[in-house]
């Protein structure tokens, strides 16, 4: 079964992917800052017996993994990176297309996600909404009449909800109103930053774009509005796409940064997520014919980690960077 993220969605063009994650803890347990490992682990397998066999979840436990490998679930945001930071007393639910995925005993007991190709946030509502009630059938959540689903950090209280969309947005950040336009979505409850999240930067142009409040707003309300400000963006992003276009410095730009990519031996992680960044702009604006799959799930699988895992070992920078160069000559 192929990954999701070499599916074709709405507005792939600047969507990316399109994620729905609810936070949730089960009543009778205090919060996992609370718990010894024994009890997280007994925790971790009550949440996959409730769960795993009706969805087809893989159970993983963290410390059965390489650092590489979980590393490489970060950098392809099946796991945030702070679950991936500390392996003790953590599990992992995932499909095995990898759209579904439930972090266990992170900062909450559970981070259930749910991640689709392109603008699918109904889509991905509904799935990650049927799994949550399988769960809440056997499993009692901790809930409040007026505050809604509790959780560790103030900030997920309410619905539990972050919903995002990842988005590449090359035109907008040439511009240079990347700035402006983070200021102006935080005053609508919306939080735009680099794709990895709080504190990441924008390699490759890619943002995430999410709720930010959770507390006094309902799931479809978010969904809603984070829908809204994601195609007025896409309007904005396709508007300045059009005009860079008919530049012949942005044309040679493309050009060049494609040549690279297809002869180049040696590619870091910053300079390969600049250049494809350029290649993805010529072929959403039709300057040059390369397949979209193809350069989506290079963004993905050229991270470090990943290319570690796939060659099945730790290599080290220089020779990562070989690899890199070479499996990206092969593919584009």
């Amino acid at each position: 079964m192929s990954k999701w993220y070499l599916g074709e969605g709405d507005h792939n063009d600047i969507v990316i992917s399109t994620r729905i994650r609810f936070a949730r803890n089960i009543a009778e347990y205090p919060f996992p800052v609370r718990l010894d490992n024994k009890s997280k682990i007994a925790l971790n397998e009550k949440i996959r017996d409730a769960v795993a066999d009706r969805e087809k979840l893989k159970y993983i436990e963290l410390k059965t993994l390489t650092r590489a490998e979980v590393v490489s679930l970060a950098e392809r945001h099946i796991i945030s990176p702070e679950f991936a930071s500390n392996s003790d007393g953590r599990a992992l639910l995932i499909s095995e297309n990898e759209d579904i995925s439930i972090m266990l005993c992170e900062e909450d007991h559970i981070r259930l996600q749910v991640m689709k190709p392109g603008l699918a946030l109904n889509e991905a509502y509904e799935l990650a909404d049927r799994i949550d009630s399988e769960i809440n059938e056997k499993l009692e959540y901790a809930f409040d009449e007026k505050l809604g689903f509790l959780t560790q950090c103030p900030t997920n209280i309410g619905t539990g909800m972050r919903a995002s969309v990842m988005l590449h947005l090359p035109a907008l950040t040439g511009r240079g109103q990347m700035g402006t336009l983070a200021t102006t979505v935080s005053k609508l409850g919306l939080t735009l930053r680099g794709a990895y999240g709080e504190g990441s930067l924008a390699m490759g142009d890619l943002y995430q774009l999410s709720n930010q409040v959770s507390l006094g707003i309902s799931e479809k309300a978010a969904i809603d509005n984070l829908k809204t400000i994601t195609l007025q963006l896409a309007s904005q992003e396709r508007s300045a796409r059009e005009e860079m276009a008919k530049d012949i410095a942005t044309e040679d730009s493309v050009f060049r940064a494609y040549g690279i990519l297809k002869s180049a031996r040696i590619l870091n992680t910053n300079e390969f997520m600049n250049l494809i960044s350029k290649v993805r702009f010529g072929a959403v604006t039709g300057m040059i014919k390369t397949d979209l799959k193809t350069i989506n799930e290079l963004m993905v699988s050229m991270q470090p980690a990943t290319i570690n895992a796939f060659v099945g070992r730790v290599l080290s920078a220089d020779e990562r960077d070989v690899e890199r160069a070479k499996i990206v000559r092969e593919r584009i």
